[in-house]
């Protein structure tokens, strides 16, 4: 086992990211969800230029909640990391731009969020949890590592016995976040930020009916008929749609495909909208998207500028404010 500092100048950066990213501290999830999907579609690229001599298969995210622990657990089946890989990207990359950080903020009380700025995804964890640790291993042929911080620059690496390629995120929830433990939260967080996510999510099991169990019917003396109950199965609950409508062409939709990928977004809107717009922009900027044009009513709970936007099938804001045109500000669909 091994022992060092984390690469950063200053000992109270820790206090810091729980101040400065507090207002969006729900964000942790989709940013160590990120970081799994980013290490999963890495591997399916060194695979398929045949750098990474190991089979893709069929890798998803798991997300999982033990309440007895209470801890949160992101684990990802993708690239992975060697012992030397989490040094240098764990301990020094990751606040390579710490002292721009505390420079710009230190006479501040800026909580809007900072995330993303200074390679600070994997450490906006500390915002919800105590402890963090990273068990992983490698597509290499090299041992698993195993990585532990409890909030101070202070960390531990050692050796692991984990033999399946790629990563968990171990979070030691704080006593003041006990909320991230519950089911509905994360399932709420999700659906907020992952519902359209590349990669699989699996949340838990759901019971379905066996495909394999056909019920029987018997009947009674009086010639009653009875059918026993279907057999039900657990089977991975996947809370993600990865092709969602706006990443495919045109060409490939019907327009049932686009009712159908409406209800989805909007399950609580009872009446079609009028028309739509299926957006494949180049210039000045790339961006790809549905926008829906619903049928107004006096009901109708309009919501100036709530066009949801996506970068890399993540969400990431549903204030564009300033962004589109007035004219289109009832628009209810973007990415």
């Amino acid at each position: 086992m091994s022992k060092g500092n984390i690469n950063v100048s200053v000992e109270n950066i820790f206090p810091l990211i729980k101040k400065f990213l507090y207002s969006d501290h729900e964000i942790f999830l989709r940013e160590l969800i990120s970081n799994g999907t980013d290490a999963t579609t890495k591997l399916k690229h060194l695979v398929s230029i045949g750098e990474a001599k190991v089979e893709y298969g069929n890798p998803q995210i798991e997300v999982s909640i033990d309440k007895k622990k209470k801890t949160l657990t992101i684990k990802d089946q993708g690239i992975g990391m060697t012992a030397e890989e989490v040094e240098k990207y764990i301990n020094q990359i990751a606040f390579s731009g710490a002292e721009e950080f505390l420079e710009k903020y230190k006479d501040t009380n800026n909580d809007t969020g900072v995330i993303g700025h200074f390679g600070l995804g994997f450490y906006s964890a500390f915002m919800v949890a105590e402890k963090v640790e990273i068990i992983t291993k490698s597509f290499k042929d090299e041992p698993a590592a195993h990585w532990t911080c409890d909030g101070s620059p202070e960390y531990t690496i050692e050796a692991h016995d984990k033999k399946d390629r790629g990563t968990e995120i171990i979070l030691h929830i704080s006593e003041d976040e006990k909320d991230f433990l519950e089911e509905a939260k994360i399932g709420g967080l999700l659906n907020k930020y992952n519902r359209f996510n590349q990669i699989p999510i699996k949340f838990g099991t759901k019971k379905v009916n066996d495909p394999d169990f056909t019920p029987k019917t018997t009947k009674d003396k009086d010639g009653k008929e009875t059918t026993e109950p279907h057999k039900q199965i657990d089977v991975d609950n996947i809370i993600n749609n990865t092709s969602p409508a706006w990443t495919k062409k045109p060409a490939d939709l019907e327009d049932e495909d686009y009712k159908n990928f409406y209800r989805e977004m909007y399950p609580m809107q009872f009446e079609e909208s009028l028309f739509h717009i299926h957006l494949n922009v180049d210039y000045p900027f790339n961006l790809t998207g549905i926008l829906y044009f619903p049928k107004l009513s006096p009901n109708m709970d309009m919501q100036k500028d709530k066009i949801q936007l996506y970068q890399n099938q993540v969400f990431v804001t549903d204030n564009v404010e300033g962004i589109v045109p007035d004219f289109l500000t009832n628009v209810k669909r973007g990415n």
